[in-house]
């Protein structure tokens, strides 16, 4: 059959306003027409059994028992789709064209089907909500559907089990019967039979929703805020890479660059925010600094060194060019938001998490202090990175999920109004209209609800005509239906989208928006601010759900509380480390942001990049604290009741390190006893020794602890502890007796020389010797190295290498550290240190 053939209708032709039965199936000669054809079938059927040989028994009494459907989809076998309906929004003396799908999802071939409109079964529009409610919940074909329009209908071929047909049907809206403004159904059906079941009978239907417009009804528009995220899992890694003395940032890999680029989602996102008036942006301020990041030379972590901790070398990061995707994208950005109608809102840096802190880190003493941080420098970094004014006291919990915790955690932060799901603070059930978003829930905060039914539709990637077309639809109907409830009472409604907004999702919302706000104009698109300044309703629910009604689903993406303890230890050994460097801007910057991005609220959906996440930035911490360290050491051999025991330490940063002292601690004070402890100053790639006196008691092994602190108040150690072994030798009688036989020795010494003057008169004697007097005793030979050259700074402050001992300034208990001529360290490993 020709393509206007099947457009013309023949074929199947009916009478307008005949009547129908609960499927919407005719009651004239089409009836009839399908009588005929089931007795054909039934009288080749009986042909059949009396000439093929029995297979089964007939039931007892002879009578056979008409089979039955084993599921709806047996009665039902055709999947109907609509995929675009032009225009979105019927107008009197219009016509309105829907396009589709018709798939054979059943078992047997269709014979002689069509597809139809089918005209709504009530003049009258939907009334309330609940109504649009209930269509979108049928699933098979109904009475309430309507009854076929004659025409048009689309003639479909014979179709096997598995064949999809598209089809185009134009209706004229007076075809329709549509007698006032409002939001009517609008369904397509597959009606003919099947090759197992001759009857004539509804094969499947789609249903979707189709606004009409006589203009001019007067009612007020609903004001309407629409979020427009940008976010984006972190990619900025703690390390950075020296390189011609300049810093280059590290990220963990190249996602932006796909992302930024025309085409990507994040490029695509912009472009389209850029043509709509009235948005809020929500954006996170960590993107903004990798996009910023990238408009220079930047380099990327190696796959699988992404969680070793290792600084960014050149054997595990790969050298990337500027990009310019990231400099357009950045300047597209900027251009924007800087329209007087739209506003933006300013995440905390990186997007943490408030929910996972809120029940599994609240006792954590570092998740207060991160989460104001990471506000202020949120509003500081979009501000400075978009020169615009920001919003930075909004709080928006995981999906917008809400309970008595995490409004705590939020005013903590110092956010006075929280986004919120319809979900966690539903409407009341004797309330028969729509209630404005705004909601007082105390202690100063207010929740801006989001109303599900509009924004549910967008909460997935809507890639296919299909889901597209359905979202667009129901958001139209659920708007107009909103606004015209009560035309003379104006409400405020909050769109969320979900924080990864998909390209495809962004563009079928942004032409809802554009057909609500253009076309007859029931919706007002305002900025957060102005919806949030609206009035309450007295009759809506402010009563914050408990924890205990949190829902489990979002509950078990949650950041675990190993995770969150291990984030709250690296700002502890963060703090450390701040107190012993004379340059720390060089590390607080990097480790702080990579802290607060390890609670990032993306990391719901990427748990494994997540933890690994975590893993290389508490990795990469503990390497910088122990660039400055205590070398082990094995045995120590003391010679003698007393003695000093020399104890290097060594920094391999490349910057001083001060504000450190070393405590030796003897496990067994009564054997051996220590000095005090000891103040020191590192320079840059470089140790020094301390020696501490030693007095000892007994022979024999002690062990001893080297542990580094932090001077000033509240000092803490520094550093895992350097555990040692003195093994303390002659500590005896024995010794008063080497003592006593010294002082013979020296008296017997003394009186041969002054015999020896007295013969030579008092002149010295030729051999030249002269008397003998006491001076220092010399420690024996030291070969001190040379002090190594300062390595490169990097922005981490590690140094790339340290290959020798280098001295320090000498002082009375301070020496550089000695080595042998062979290079081996002698107070690094087993060593003898005489009195």
């Amino acid at each position: 059959m020709s393509e206007p053939a099947r457009h013309s209708g023949l074929g199947a032709h009916r009478q307008p306003g005949r009547t129908a039965d609960p499927t919407g199936r005719p009651t004239d000669g089409r009836r009839r027409r399908g009588r005929a054809r089931r007795f054909a079938a039934v009288c080749a059927a009986a042909l059949a059994l009396f000439t093929a040989a029995p297979a089964t028994a007939l039931p007892a009494g002879g009578n056979i028992r008409p089979a039955t459907d084993a599921a709806a989809s047996a009665e039902y076998p055709v999947v109907v789709t609509i995929e675009s309906v032009s225009p979105q929004l019927a107008v009197q003396n219009g016509t309105v064209s829907i396009t589709g799908h018709v798939t054979n999802s059943g078992k047997s071939a269709l014979k002689g089907a069509h597809a139809a409109v089918r005209k709504p079964v009530s003049s009258k529009p939907l009334q309330r909500r609940s109504e649009l409610q209930g269509v979108a919940a049928r699933t098979t074909p109904k009475g309430e559907d309507g009854v076929e329009l004659d025409s048009p209908q689309y003639a479909l071929p014979e179709l096997n089990p598995g064949q999809s047909q598209p089809y185009t049907l134009s209706v004229a809206v007076s075809d329709l019967g549509l007698s006032e403004s409002g939001v009517y159904e609008l369904a397509v059906d597959a009606w003919g039979s099947t090759a197992d079941n001759p009857r004539d009978r509804p094969l499947g239907i789609a249903r979707t929703f189709l606004p009409y417009t006589q203009g001019g009804n007067g009612a007020q528009p609903t004001k309407v805020t629409t979020l427009w995220p940008l976010v984006h899992a972190p990619v900025l890694a703690a390390q950075t890479f020296a390189e011609n003395d300049q810093t280059v940032p590290v990220l963990r890999d190249d996602s932006l660059a796909t992302e930024l680029a025309p085409g990507g989602r994040l490029y695509e996102l912009v472009d389209t925010g850029a043509k709509l008036d009235g948005l809020t942006w929500v954006v996170d301020p960590d993107l903004l600094d990798a996009a910023f990041a990238m408009t220079k030379q930047y380099r990327v972590q190696k796959p699988g060194s992404e969680d070793g901790g290792k600084p960014a070398r050149e054997d595990n990061t790969v050298p990337r060019p500027p990009s310019a995707a990231a400099e357009a994208w950045l300047n597209k950005l900027r251009a924007a938001v800087a329209k007087p109608t739209d506003q933006v809102i300013a995440l905390p840096y990186a997007d943490p998490d408030l929910a996972s802190i809120a029940h599994n880190g609240s006792d954590l003493a570092g998740m207060g202090t991160a989460l104001s941080k990471a506000a202020t420098a949120g509003r500081l970094t979009v501000e400075g990175r978009l020169s615009v004014d920001t919003r930075s006291d909004v709080a928006w919990p995981y999906q917008g999920h809400l309970d008595q915790q995490i409004t705590g955690i939020a005013r903590q932060a110092g956010s006075g109004l929280v986004l919120a799901s319809g979900t966690s603070m539903p409407d009341p059930d004797s309330v028969n209209y729509t209630l404005t978003a705004v909601r007082p829930i105390g202690n100063g905060q207010t929740a801006v609800v989001a109303d599900d039914a509009v924004s549910a539709p967008f909460q997935k990637d809507l890639n296919t005509p299909k889901d597209q077309t359905e979202a667009a639809q129901r958001f139209l109907a659920e708007t107009y239906a909103i606004t015209h409830e009560q035309p003379q009472n104006q409400r405020g409604l909050l769109v969320m989208p979900p924080r990864e907004l998909t390209a495809a999702t962004a563009k079928v919302l942004a032409g809802a928006l554009q057909t609500a706000t253009s076309s007859d104009k029931w919706l007002t698109p305002v900025k957060l601010d102005a919806l949030a300044q609206s009035a309450p309703d007295p009759k809506a629910n402010t009563t914050v759900p408990s924890p205990a009604d949190y829902p489990t689903q979002a509950r078990a993406s949650e950041l675990p509380a190993t995770a969150l303890s291990g984030t709250d230890k690296i700002q502890d050994d963060l703090d450390t480390l701040m107190r012993v460097l004379t340059l720390p801007q060089r590390v607080r910057g990097p480790f702080s942001a990579a802290m607060v991005r390890s609670l990032s609220t993306e990391w719901r959906t990427q748990a494994p990049a997540g933890n690994a996440y975590r893993t290389g930035v508490g990795k990469y911490l503990i390497e910088l604290r122990d660039a400055v360290q205590v070398p082990k050491k094995n045995v120590v051999t003391l010679a003698g009741d007393t003695g000093q025991l020399q104890v290097s330490v060594r920094n391999d940063l490349t910057q001083t390190v001060t504000n450190l002292k070393l405590r030796l601690t003897s496990n067994q004070p009564n054997r051996l006893a220590v000095g005090e402890e000891m103040a020191l100053v590192l320079p840059a790639s470089q140790s020094v020794t301390l020696r501490f006196n030693a007095q000892a008691r007994s022979n024999g092994p002690v062990q001893m602890t080297a542990q580094l602190y932090t001077t000033g108040p509240d000092s803490r150690p520094y550093g895992d502890p350097q555990p040692f072994t003195v093994e303390v030798t002659s500590v005896t009688n024995g010794v008063l007796y080497v003592f006593a036989g010294a002082a013979v020795l020296l008296v017997l010494a003394a009186l041969r020389f002054v015999r020896q003057r007295k013969r030579r008169g008092g002149q010295p004697h030729e051999d030249g010797d002269q008397p003998v007097g006491d001076g220092p005793a010399e420690d024996g030979p030291q070969d001190t190295a040379e002090a190594e050259p300062e390595a490169p700074d990097t922005a981490d402050g590690t140094a790339k290498s340290s290959t020798g001992d280098d001295p320090a300034p000498d002082g009375p208990a301070q020496t550089p550290r000695a080595s042998s001529p062979d290079g081996r360290d002698r107070t690094a490993g087993d060593e003898k240190v005489g009195p």
